[in-house]
């Protein structure tokens, strides 16, 4: 099975500079001067209609600015700053229009069209791409959609105010859109042709990522949850420290003498380091049961010529983190923990004859670092031989970090910082005039459940305050079923999670929810079926923004009646009736006075639910679909499933939780 992060790297939504490199790179993006027109604006690209949009660059101060549409034209001058802005109406929706921008430069913009342009928010499973979801390559193939364009903002974690961000507008096409968010994809493609103007589509996500790194400081600070790490990230901010966006890699920094004496080199002396055995290797070194920094290192002898094609490295589930090196080149990395390491090895980086492989290795548990079998770990040549990689290895310790020793906030390497990618990848493509976002998110916060109904509408918020184009549409997709189903009623983080995307759905103005329930994989964080993902936002769009009669949402909850040995639970949106989707209405749990769940008899009549148990001759509250992965049974005339919900207030498992 392929490691979800070397899924994830291979998407480039994971995969992140380590080290020096980060740091070059941000020194090489500070040198380089702002562009005269901010590249969110290029060839391609569509302007919202019926609004002002608002254009900008950066110019000599004083510069006076032109920019013309059509026959419609604006102007504005550069600030001190360098920075110009223009607000100018945009013409008739269509095109294409050339868009020409004038001052001490002149640039043109040509197939430009008019329509609306959605932004499209989240982590790995908004910015999944078309080519990695379910018949993604002939459905990209089939794709040309001309009135369809996006615009794929980079990842890039910043701690400080950035100015410039990179992408270019796309066409949808046969050549393009196996690179395009799916989900992002097949929203644009219902709703295109149902409005009939064109779509614009910016994606702006990261996989892995919270959602406080999408919110600003300002907005944080109100709910008091965040101001360690926010300290901790002012302190970076002013030391100049490399922009990782996440804890553990400046932490390496501050602590692995391994990193700084550069353990992965090839031509490293290791003669005098301890013989050890893999998987294990930490209770030769004296740290069996505590945390520890461990680097490993191997020679193997490959065949010469060594076939040509994709190289993989194999190492099983790894606890806690892991950083792979061969022949001093970094190949992979992950601190995703149930997952199978699996990493592709870049050409060029293999040779004929002795490699080296060196592997860091963190780990914080007494059952930890190497997880997986002996026959796990291996290289698989191109011709698929297989080069075992069990058994002898030569390790030593870089750091004991047993109390009092400090340890990282937290271990993932990816941009996990609260603001960062605030700062980094979404004000800087503000105020872009939008129609409205989406976005799908939720996974990542789903052990603090419960806070995420405090957070995510602080972050709603916020981005409408940075956008400044009032409460535009806000539409949210409910976690999809993943992990393994239960057979008993339980408490469950992600079913907190969805119902606090449901509360928020609720009460925040302009905002509506796509249930996917019935979707995703027990096995995979990343279902492949996207569609309905996308076909159920944009029925939230067709119906509440844009007016039109479809139906956008399943049966949710609207009241509940105590009879004395049942609950009646009555549904609005019940579009064509309830329906039952299999042998039987299941996920229905049932509790008395007592907080005890038990599996209960649910019957629809008319547009209610009627529950009971002979084990609950009393009920109090009901929950349905109240776990990780539930058989979604509940639907409506119009296929849409019923949301997860409960009638109860009990403290849940996430109330208490803070990460801090």
């Amino acid at each position: 099975m392929i490691g979800k992060y070397y899924v994830l790297a291979a998407m480039g939504l994971l995969a992140m500079p380590l080290g020096s490199a980060v740091a070059q790179s941000q020194a090489a993006a500070a040198a380089k001067p702002l562009p005269f027109v901010s590249p969110v604006f290029s060839d391609n690209m569509v302007l919202q209609r019926d609004k002002p949009d608002t254009l900008w660059g950066w110019s000599t101060p004083g510069d006076t600015i032109r920019v013309q549409i059509g026959d419609h034209t604006a102007s504005g001058v550069a600030a001190a700053d360098h920075r110009w802005q223009v607000k100018i109406q945009p013409p008739a929706p269509g095109g294409p229009y050339t868009v020409k921008i004038s001052g001490r430069q002149t640039v043109e913009l040509k197939n430009v069209l008019v329509g609306d342009v959605w932004l499209c928010g989240g982590q790995s499973n908004m910015s999944l791409p078309l080519r990695f979801t379910r018949n993604g390559a002939e459905v990209a193939q089939a794709s040309n959609y001309p009135e369809i364009r996006f615009f794929t903002v980079k990842g890039h974690p910043a701690y400080r105010p950035t100015n410039d961000i990179e992408g270019s507008w796309k066409v949808v096409s046969p050549g393009t859109a196996d690179w395009l968010s799916a989900v992002a994809y097949y929203f644009a493609r219902r709703i295109q042709p149902n409005i009939h103007v064109p779509v614009g589509l910016v994606v702006d996500a990261v996989g892995g990522t919270p959602a406080e790194a999408w919110t600003s400081e300002a907005a944080l600070r109100p709910l008091k949850d965040f101001d360690i790490p926010l300290a901790q990230l002012a302190r970076l901010s002013a030391e100049g420290a490399p922009e990782y966006g996440n804890y553990v890699m400046h932490w390496y920094d501050q602590y692995d003498i391994g990193q700084k004496a550069h353990w992965e080199a090839t031509d490293l002396d290791d003669s005098a380091w301890k013989t050890v055995t893999v998987p294990g290797g930490f209770a030769e070194l004296g740290v069996p049961d505590t945390p520890a920094v461990v680097w490993f290192r191997k020679d193997i002898i490959l065949p010469d010529p060594l076939p040509q094609g994709r190289t993989m490295i194999f190492l099983g589930s790894i606890e806690r983190m892991d950083t792979v090196y061969i022949n001093g080149t970094s190949v992979g990395g992950s601190a995703w923990v149930e997952n199978p390491r699996a990493y592709p090895i870049p050409n060029g980086v293999l040779k004929p004859g002795r490699n080296v492989v060196a592997i860091r290795v963190f780990k914080t548990k007494p059952v930890g670092g190497f997880l997986g079998k002996p026959a796990e770990l291996h290289l698989t040549l191109a011709d698929h031989t297989s080069i075992p990689l069990a058994g002898q290895w030569k390790a030593k310790l870089s750091v004991d970090a047993r109390p009092p020793h400090p340890l990282p906030i937290g271990y993932e390497n990816w941009p996990v910082m609260p603001t960062v990618l605030y700062r980094g990848m979404l004000a800087p493509i503000a105020p872009l005039s939008i129609t409205g976002a989406i976005w799908y998110q939720g996974a990542q916060n789903s052990e603090r459940g419960f806070q995420y109904r405090r957070l995510l509408p602080a972050m709603i918020a916020d981005w409408r305050t940075l956008f400044d184009q009032g409460n535009f549409p806000f539409y949210i997709v409910s976690l999809p079923a993943f992990g393994q189903r239960s057979s008993v009623p339980i408490d469950d983080a992600w079913a907190e999670t969805r119902e606090s995307q449901a509360i928020v759905a609720a009460t925040v103005p302009n905002s509506c929810l796509a249930v996917t329930i019935d979707t995703g994989d027990p096995n995979n964080l990343h279902p492949k079926d996207k569609q309905p993902v996308g076909d159920r936002l944009a029925f939230c769009a067709l119906a509440k923004y844009y007016g039109q009669h479809v139906a956008y949402s399943g049966p949710t909850l609207k009241s509940v009646k105590r009879q004395r040995h049942s609950i009646r639970l009555r549904f609005a949106h019940t579009d064509g009736g309830l329906v039952v989707k299999g042998d039987k209405l299941q996920e229905f749990s049932i509790a008395g006075e007592d907080h005890k769940w038990y599996w209960a008899d649910a019957r629809i009549k008319g547009n209610t639910v009627i529950v009971s148990s002979p084990s609950v001759p009393h009920p109090k509250e009901v929950r349905y679909a109240w776990q990780s992965n539930p058989a979604a049974t509940l639907f409506n005339g119009a296929g849409l499933p019923a949301a997860p919900f409960r009638t109860d207030a009990w403290p849940g498992m996430t109330e208490s939780h803070r990460p801090y």
